[in-house]
């Protein structure tokens, strides 16, 4: 009987907090999976038996993976080389929901579609605070307007959260991208950490100065909502390091990041660095018109530890996949989903503003 949620990487941060709050609804039908079962045994025991640990590697054959006969849903947490594990999953009738960022990654997911379809099988892609929220936010703006042209999509993360390492990785790979974006319906070519713009965060965060970032939902959304311009920026809590990091861009700096050893150096940096908190934030801009006029609709949430909301959105999304039916086949967040569906359990946990 397929009636297990299989989480991989469910010992680490953001699956911990997905196998908690997946195992206290279904006990002794999620499994903590990973290389480590060590890892995975001590995070079970603290669960008084509401989860299972198990040895897992995505990698290995059906041999060693026989635990998929009884899975009902695949959690991914770690990233992957290729799909082909995915497409094993979905070929097998087997549900699947996965919290990367690689938009090179995504895509190749996404050409799965009629593989899903055809096993009567639903993947959820871009689940997590950013992509995942992020997404739900411009739908949500697009939702009141009669038409979306722009939108303007900032995030502030705290530097004072221990991030796990494929993160800060993740971050310093693309630090120092040249990338293209979608601009007025047309392909526009910008750099990473550059041309600035000024945002008004909620409460009291006040006006921050981001930097574009190579965030996949300028990458999506064109087409899932269709949007002629997307745009997303990052910066940190701590305004100096913003203004620190976007001075070592222009000077050049890291252009080092091609030598492995100065790469590794900067990632124990970062991995060390604690000079905020462990505040995030996420702010959507949208121009489109509504009645006939040009408006502007603002919408935001702000929370704590970015990690524990991004477990928080994908349990959320899991527990849905687990109950309830869905279209078969593969789908971003925002494409079967809305930010109504997950914000009255995320509301103790963030605060929502728009206008």
């Amino acid at each position: 009987m397929r009636d297990k949620i299989l989480v991989v990487g469910g010992y680490g941060k953001v699956g911990q907090v997905i196998c908690k709050d997946l195992g206290s609804k279904f006990p002794r039908k999620v499994i903590a999976a990973g290389r480590n079962y060590e890892k995975a045994r001590r995070f079970a025991q603290k669960s008084n038996g509401d989860i299972l640990p198990l040895e897992f590697d995505i990698f290995a054959g059906k041999d060693r993976n026989k635990v998929l006969e009884e899975v009902f849903l695949v959690v991914m947490c770690v990233d992957q080389k290729d799909i082909k594990f995915i497409e094993s999953c979905l070929k097998n009738g087997i549900h699947y929901i996965d919290i990367t960022a690689s938009y090179n990654f995504l895509a190749k997911v996404k050409s799965l579609q009629d593989t899903a379809k055809a096993s009567d099988t639903t993947a959820v892609l871009s689940v997590g605070l950013s992509p995942g929220i992020t997404n739900l936010l411009v739908k949500y703006s697009k939702s009141h307007l009669d038409v979306l042209d722009r939108v303007d999509i900032s995030v502030m993360l705290g530097l004072g959260e221990e991030h796990g390492k494929a993160a800060i990785e993740w971050m310093i790979d693309n630090i120092n991208t040249v990338f293209k974006v979608i601009k007025g319906g047309g392909l526009k070519e910008v750099k990473s950490f550059e041309d600035g713009k000024r945002i008004a965060f909620p409460r009291n965060l006040g006006s921050r100065i981001t930097y574009r970032f190579n965030f996949v939902e300028q990458h999506i959304l064109p087409k899932t909502l269709n949007i002629k311009t997307v745009s997303h920026r990052i910066c940190f809590d701590s305004k100096l390091v913003t203004r620190l990091l976007a001075l070592l861009k222009k000077l050049g700096f890291f252009n080092l990041l091609k030598v492995t050893l100065f790469r590794k150096m900067i990632i124990k940096i970062f991995e060390k660095i604690n000079l905020g908190s462990d505040l995030f934030a996420a702010k959507v801009d949208a121009l489109g018109k509504k009645d006939g006029k040009e408006i502007k609709f603002e919408c935001s949430i702000l929370g704590n530890n970015q990690s524990k909301i991004t477990g928080k959105i994908t349990s959320i999304i899991a527990n849905y996949i687990y109950t309830k039916k869905y279209p078969a086949g593969v789908y971003h967040i925002e494409e079967i989903f809305s930010i109504e569906d997950i914000m009255e359990e995320l509301s103790k946990y963030i605060e929502f503003y728009h206008n």
